[in-house]
């Protein structure tokens, strides 16, 4: 398993939404490639990023930020929110040297992006970010909930030749209460997608579970920020 720290980045900063509520967030740094540095130095293999403002607007709303995480540190890096064309796919990829990217809303808005992006960088540099919310996928930061059930969308995704997903049950971002292991172990017994655990992470004995189960990754994010886990 391998085991991904999470900055979400709003207005240039390092930031905690409540459940995906814009409305509840909690400032944790101004200087997020600061704590990117230090993930890197605790030992972590890869670093998670969202473009908060960028998934809600559609547009590279962090972008300077982004540059400067990227700049920091060496380890590799991959990148959600508000990558919606193939132009913002070949920005992050080509000039800006993001590993992966994580196409949420256009995987399912638009699945012929998707495709385009599949083939020009292939299945280990585009990845799929599923947020389920009651079963069915949102979309636009969240703020949509769509009338496709995760589990179909899942088949597309695989037909698509998608390898790997971040999915994340948004009831439980940001609530320190546990991953939805009910959610993952049905995305297990359904799917040979490669999912990384998102959301609800809240100790060690989570991400010792999440391993345990052999799922491919783990992110932790409020756990680490409220000391609540020894990421090292």
């Amino acid at each position: 398993m391998i085991l991904i720290p999470a900055i979400d980045l709003k207005d240039g900063q390092a930031v905690r939404l409540y459940k995906g509520d814009y409305q509840q967030k909690t400032i944790y740094s101004s200087s997020p490639e600061d704590i990117a540095l230090n993930f890197e130095n605790m030992g972590a293999d890869y670093l998670h990023v969202v473009d908060l403002d960028g998934a809600k607007e559609g547009i590279t709303s962090n972008l300077e930020t982004i540059k400067k995480i990227r700049k920091t540190i060496s380890i590799p890096m991959e990148l959600g929110g508000g990558i919606r064309n193939i132009e913002t796919v070949n920005l992050y990829l080509n000039e800006i040297g993001i590993n992966r990217v994580i196409l949420g809303t256009a995987a399912i808005e638009n699945p012929n992006f998707l495709a385009l992006a599949l083939e020009k960088y292939g299945s280990d540099r585009i990845v799929v970010g599923v947020d389920v919310k009651d079963g069915y996928v949102s979309t636009s930061g969240w703020l949509k909930t769509s009338q496709v059930y995760y589990l179909d969308f899942l088949k597309e995704l695989e037909k698509m030749g998608v390898k790997y997903i971040v999915c994340t049950d948004i009831s439980k971002d940001g609530t320190l209460s546990g991953p939805s292991f009910d959610l993952y172990e049905s995305i297990y017994q359904n799917s040979s997608l490669q999912f990384v655990v998102s959301g609800g992470v809240k100790d060690a004995n989570d991400v010792y579970k999440v391993n345990e189960k052999g799922y491919y990754g783990c992110i932790v994010g409020k756990a680490y920020y409220e000391g609540k886990i020894d990421l090292e």
